[in-house]
């Protein structure tokens, strides 16, 4: 079963870094993905990586600033966000890929997590 719960949000002043981190109980042999989203409107792409970490992709939006990556030994996905910006400020999500590639649209994705809130103030 995949209970994805994500966790590392906050408030942080426009520049700072944040970590979240996407943990599951159990191994997931999946592409990961991140995604955002602001009330009333749609899940926007972030990044995703593959099982083994070696190919990842990214919104043109968070390229140079974001980074993802996955621990599979402690079956825990990470987003690295540096340089933050006010527009930055979304839930975010992690989710497993139902196919076998790097998908930026969010029917490729299944299990869910709760979200964690990240606000940037300017």
């Amino acid at each position: 079963q995949v209970q994805l719960v994500e966790s590392g949000g906050g408030l942080v002043q426009a520049g700072d870094s944040l970590r979240l981190s996407c943990t599951n109980s159990g191994r997931i042999y999946n592409p990961m993905g991140w995604f955002r989203r602001n009330p009333g409107k749609e899940y926007v792409f972030v990044a995703a990586i593959d099982w083994s970490g070696s190919f990842t992709s990214y919104a043109a939006a968070v390229k140079g600033r974001f980074t993802i990556s996955r621990d599979n030994a402690k079956n825990t996905i990470y987003l690295q966000m540096n340089s933050l910006k006010p527009e930055d400020t979304a839930v975010y999500y992690c989710a497993r890929s139902t196919i076998n590639s790097l998908p930026t649209d969010k029917y490729f994705y299944d299990s869910w997590g709760q979200g964690t809130q990240v606000t940037v103030s300017s």
